[in-house]
């Protein structure tokens, strides 16, 4: 739903880039340059050497993109073609940073006075445990697999071996070229390539430029291959079958994972309906992102699967999406909810939707009113309003029922705080029949 914004770098600003190492002083030698400059002792070149290659597992400080030193541990690595037997890249996660930003470094941006021996895990975690009160450990298992609520441990750390270490590095999609962020299960045969080249109306991938250029020349398609469902100004989307456009499901979901850590890849898309909203012009309707939902739900999810394309992301497109997927839920008369496991940023945009809605509605509304009555006139399930309104400490439990605490100073603040609402969906707009209903 979001992105995790990267600091601007001083390169990036035109400036030069410090090289100091974290704790070291850039202390004048005899002749005139910073004491770490000179060169190294037949000792500190015997130390360094010993450590090379570096084990997986090792933490060990790197110079990210913002030129400053941040803590790392080696996920995998992999041999130079060229260059010494010591001569290898390395595969890090930022400790600090989300998983999407793990990337290849080469051993210059590692600081090897930092190195840390590598531990093992399984113990650390023992040691760890001891330590740590009931509760604590309690907190920790809530979040420790956080959006992998349905693998159990074995199948978790089977998912994060297999994912770990990200196999196309950038896309291009339509004008814009994109830094992907986690693992795609693609076919075997794309496992060699670190840049995929998709075609922005069909989604057919390709591994060269040319390819992509000789596919445009005969794909006959300007917009997503489903029924227009909505248009307003320079908005569409597009409702696709799963089921009649299967190549074309599949494909998304493909390009959907490279930006997902948290859901599970479907192959059986028969089963779903894709909306896909557009930016359109004269050249034609352009993907900026979707949301998915299973045909028949018997849990009411009315949202399977939702992303903002990261060159599209910050302008209210994630929270028109899941405003819309409310919308077709008031169409067919049910309340609806987003699948669980939702991702951490998942889980932020619709608390935010939520607050604003409800908050909306309480500070117009005269006289009492019940999280029934809230339900049915805002199509969110009463689990979330409740789980909402408590968050908020705008209910209170008196006498065996829920009471909502309405107070307009409160009220106001928290609406403020829970920021814009995005773009509007203009509901008459919205022409589209419910699926049960389709002949």
């Amino acid at each position: 739903m979001g992105s995790l914004e990267s600091p601007t770098s001083a390169a990036e600003n035109g400036s030069t880039i410090p090289d100091t190492r974290p704790g070291e002083q850039k202390t004048a030698s005899g002749d005139g340059d910073p004491a770490w400059m000179t060169p190294e002792s037949e000792a500190t070149r015997r130390r360094r050497a010993s450590m090379l290659p570096l084990e997986v597992g090792t933490r060990v400080m790197c110079r990210w993109r913002d030129g400053k030193f941040h803590p790392v541990k080696v996920i995998e690595r992999r041999k130079m073609h060229t260059g010494g037997p010591n001569d290898y890249e390395y595969y890090v996660h930022y400790t600090e940073f989300n998983r999407r930003l793990d990337e290849w470094v080469k051993l210059e941006q590692l600081d090897l006075n930092s190195v840390e021996a590598v531990v093992d895990e399984k113990v650390e975690d023992k040691v760890t445990s001891l330590k740590m009160t009931r509760h604590q450990k309690r907190k920790i298992d809530e979040t420790h697999v956080e959006g992998h609520e349905e693998l159990d441990a074995a199948s978790l750390r089977e998912h994060e071996e297999f994912t770990k270490v990200k196999n196309i590095a950038t896309i291009e999609l339509g004008r814009y070229e994109i830094e992907t962020w986690y693992f795609s299960p693609f076919p075997p045969e794309y496992n060699d390539c670190l840049k995929l080249y998709f075609c922005e109306f069909c989604l057919n991938f390709m591994k060269r430029k040319e390819q992509l250029q000789r596919h445009m020349r005969k794909c006959d398609l300007k917009h997503p291959p489903g029924d227009e469902i909505y248009r307003s100004g320079t908005l569409s989307m597009f409702e696709v079958d799963g089921k009649k456009n299967k190549v074309y499901g599949q494909n998304l979901c493909y390009l959907a994972k490279l930006f997902l850590d948290h859901k599970t890849l479907y192959y059986d898309v028969d089963l779903f309906l894709f909306y896909i909203l557009c930016e359109c012009d004269e050249r034609g309707c352009h993907m900026v992102g979707y949301f998915s939902k299973e045909k028949h739900s018997e849990e009411s999810y009315n949202l399977a699967c939702i992303l903002t394309l990261p060159p599209y992301q910050r302008k209210g497109y994630g929270k028109f999406l899941i405003a819309f997927s409310y919308e077709l839920s008031k169409k067919e008369g049910k309340v609806g909810t987003p699948e669980r496991p939702l991702s951490d940023l998942g889980l932020l945009s619709y608390r935010g939707y939520w607050t604003r809605v409800l908050l909306d509605i309480l500070k117009k509304h005269k006289g009492n009113i019940s999280i029934k009555e809230l339900s049915d006139m805002t199509a969110i399930k009463a689990e979330d309003i409740l789980s909402t309104l408590q968050s908020l400490e705008l209910i209170q439990y008196r006498k065996g029922q829920h009471v909502i605490c309405a107070d307009p100073k409160v009220l106001d603040r928290h609406l403020k705080a829970a920021g814009r609402g995005g773009l509007e969906v203009d509901v008459s707009k919205l022409i589209w029949t419910p699926y049960k209903e389709q002949g």
